[in-house]
């Protein structure tokens, strides 16, 4: 009885500690504020019960403490399944005020919850200067806005920057565009980006949750949203230029009146002005690698490690093994071809299989490249397979570097079934009827009675003696037939193309529609302007570096497709681009643009000139 009881209560204190690990204090503020903003910084612990002794912050360099903490409850009741949860936090707010310019820390807080003491994070908040804007004043001194419907350029224009300038060939850098707006911006429209000659680019997927700050720039501060960004590799030495990027904003502009009855009800109104944007063009000095480069350099660039396995160290003559060798780091990693390696010549040799496991960063591809070689040895004996070197362009350094994987020796045993080249056969105690030889390609001369035919009965001279000729040479002259066709189709790319267009678009948006389905906003919208472009591209024959909206104009126009068929598909992607920026009920849209993507593909497949 005693002894359940300890057990008891040791269950009890297990299930208390992994109560109270869970437990959790967190603080939270806005990360940029202007000088003489008022804001709040809050410390929310998920629990409510037995909370005490809380410890924030006082003034600290840079922000002073107007009045806090002040503390507010909260609870929430859940019944999912018939199965009741429920849940309660407690809040302690500060309202500070920025007092000066620069990046300050506000330090952690404390709080004990059931006796233990938890620590929130710090957290870090940038206080820009004030804004330099100037105000236009009437006679009688107060502030007035001007009526005009213009947007000017120093209230709305987009920015494009790169993580360096002076970069080596195939050395990564970020490029960003991003928009800098004071006036409210409704969407975005009619976005045409650069080639990006001479780069080779990768897009990186910019969050949509945390991509809205306040930026101070050239004496203003500005709301500011990424719009694109690419990951570029530079192909050529030299100053490479990147074209500028253009697009059109819609923004709701305020008017305002000067009559009198208006002005008793607010006195202004709103209206929709389109601004054209273009961002300023972009020199990238691209410095050549050193030379001489050294024999075996493959063009990776970055920096990297390598390492080897063989899945075996001994095996059968004909059985297979895999040799692995594992590339990574970060730098231009998915633009590294597979090493060149001297196997034994005994060894068959097949072209590697090629993995990747790779994301994004600023500095280039980061993870890792494998390669693994299937081998298959002849035959029997012990056999080196030489350490590989892999050799390297370092950025850091800005010098050549080289890694090498690790030998091998593979002990290779004849073949169990005596398969292989090292084959014999065995006529050791054999008979008439028994001989051993590999692969049983040796018959023997039977014996018994014969059996003979009259005359006028052979094969040779029947009906289906004739057929057998005759019917295979109809086989071959009908697959001859099919083969031309199919080898002429194949090579007629328009017309192959055209012929998958149908089932292409089909299946994307078939993933479209799950993704409408699980309210993934930004997944959807990807998918359906992947949709779009793809059934386009492979209807009218247009190769990715032609696919642009004036192209697609022209491409649809000779293929007989009217001013509304045109006009329905540009609108349907100027729509798609930019809803994800729109306010409004997200669902909705999505529902809308997914219907008339249909529709769009639909009218099209029937207008279109066959």
């Amino acid at each position: 009885m005693k002894k359940n009881i300890l057990l008891l209560l040791l269950l009890m204190l297990s299930v208390a500690v992994q109560a109270a690990g869970k437990h959790t204090i967190t603080a939270e503020a806005p990360k940029t504020v202007v000088k003489g903003d008022q804001f709040q910084v809050t410390f929310t612990v998920n629990t409510s019960d037995n909370v005490k002794d809380f410890r924030g912050f006082s003034n600290v360099d840079g922000i002073s403490v107007l009045f806090g903490p002040s503390t507010s409850r909260s609870s929430s009741v859940q019944v999912i399944n018939g199965k009741t949860t429920s849940s309660s936090s407690i809040t302690f707010t500060y309202m500070v005020e920025a007092v000066k310019e620069g990046t300050f820390t506000i330090p952690a807080a404390s709080v004990v919850v059931d006796g233990e003491k938890l620590i929130s994070n710090s957290l870090r908040v940038e206080v820009l200067p004030p804004d330099k804007k100037t105000t236009t004043t009437g006679r009688n001194g107060s502030q007035r806005a001007a009526s005009s419907t213009s947007v000017s350029n120093n209230d709305l224009f987009v920015r494009v920057t790169a993580s360096k300038t002076n970069v080596y060939e195939q050395e990564a850098f970020l490029l960003t565009y991003k928009i800098y707006y004071t006036v409210a911006v409704r969407g975005l429209e009619n976005l045409k980006l650069p080639d990006f000659n001479g780069f080779h680019s990768q897009e990186v997927e910019v969050s949509q949750s945390n991509n809205y700050s306040l930026e101070h720039y050239n004496g203003r501060n500005y709301h500011t949203t990424v719009l694109k960004q690419y990951l570029l590799f530079p192909q050529r030495s030299g100053t490479l230029e990147i074209a500028p990027a253009r697009f059109d904003a819609v923004v709701a502009k305020e008017v305002r009146t000067n009559d009198p009855f208006e002005s008793f009800f607010g006195g202004s109104s709103y209206v929709s002005v389109k601004k054209s944007l273009t961002s300023s063009p972009l020199r990238i000095n691209v410095k050549p690698l050193p030379s001489p480069r050294p024999d075996g350099f493959i063009g990776a660039v970055g920096s990297f490690d390598l390492e080897s396995s063989l899945s075996k160290d001994e095996v059968d003559a004909n059985d297979a093994v895999t040799y692995k060798l594992i590339l990574s780091g970060v730098g231009n990693l998915k633009l590294v071809n597979a090493p060149s390696i001297d196997f034994p010549s005994d060894f068959e040799a097949y072209d590697p299989k090629v993995s990747e496991n790779v994301v994004l960063k600023s500095n280039g591809m980061s993870g890792n490249r494998v390669f693994e070689y299937l081998l298959i040895p002849r035959h029997a004996g012990k056999y080196e397979i030489p350490a590989n070197e892999f050799k390297y362009f370092d950025t850091k350094s800005g010098t050549y570097k080289s890694i090498a994987s690790a030998p091998y020796t593979l002990n290779v045993n004849k073949s169990k079934d005596g398969g292989g080249a090292s084959q014999a056969v065995d006529y050791g105690n054999t008979s008439k009827e028994e001989v051993k030889v590999l692969a049983s390609d040796i018959r023997y001369i039977k014996s018994g009675e014969v059996t003979y035919k009259k005359h006028g009965m052979f094969f040779a001279t029947s009906l289906n003696y004739l057929l057998l000729y005759i019917l295979p040479f109809a086989l071959f002259l009908a697959m001859f037939f099919i083969y031309r066709k199919n080898v002429s189709d194949s090579m007629n790319v328009a017309k192959f193309r055209n012929r998958r267009a149908n089932k292409v678009v089909g299946k994307r948006m078939k993933r479209a529609s799950a993704l409408l389905k699980a309210k993934d906003h930004d997944r959807f919208y990807d998918e359906v302007l992947r949709a779009l472009w793809g059934y386009m591209a492979d209807k009218l024959n247009i190769t990715t570096s032609d696919l642009n909206r004036d192209n697609v104009k022209d491409k649809m126009a000779a293929a007989g497709l009217g001013e509304g068929d045109i006009d329905a598909f540009i609108s349907l992607l100027d729509e798609c681009e930019f809803a994800r920026y729109a306010p409004g009920d997200k669902l909705d849209a999505m529902d809308r643009i997914y219907s008339n993507a249909k529709d769009v593909i639909i009218k099209i497949e029937n207008n279109i000139r066959k």
